[in-house]
């Protein structure tokens, strides 16, 4: 394929990624590989038209395992935590009772959270329970003193 098609190709993969449809990031490395085979044809690193789609799908493949699950985690942020919004040590009232050991959902801050009893003392409904650690989403929870 001629320099130029590569660089179509590859800008149409990004173009689609970015603007079109969310493909999680496996159009954005087979684009940026397209357009590096394109721009090594155009400086002159003519080769056959089948050691450039053997490029192509090496570069593919690399960068697909090597940087995608980084990038992807980095620039959608996907760590699933919220420490910063909930400080332990706080009071909350729950409104189901919940033994020890056993999970329930309450609503804390606006949100919905899952809820673990931690202690030793089942918490009655209404009475009030002290945060004691955040497990990404999960509150763990004791009876208040």
């Amino acid at each position: 394929m001629a320099w130029w098609g590569w660089l179509i190709v590859g800008s149409a993969l990004l173009g689609a990624e970015m603007f079109v449809i969310d493909a999680q990031f496996y159009l954005v490395f087979l684009g940026i590989a397209a357009l590096v085979v394109g721009l090594a044809a155009l400086a002159g690193l003519a080769s056959p038209e089948w050691a450039q789609w053997l490029a192509f799908a090496v570069l593919s493949v690399i960068s697909m395992l090597g940087f995608r699950r980084r990038l992807y985690g980095m620039l959608r942020g996907s760590t699933g935590s919220i420490d910063e919004r909930v400080t332990p040590g706080e009071r909350i009232r729950l409104p189901a009772a919940l033994a020890p050991g056993e999970t329930s959902r309450i609503d804390y801050r606006g949100t919905s959270w899952n809820a673990r009893n931690t202690g030793d003392a089942a918490i009655a409904p209404g009475d009030e329970a002290e945060i004691v650690a955040i497990d990404r989403l999960t509150l763990k929870v004791r009876r208040a003193p």
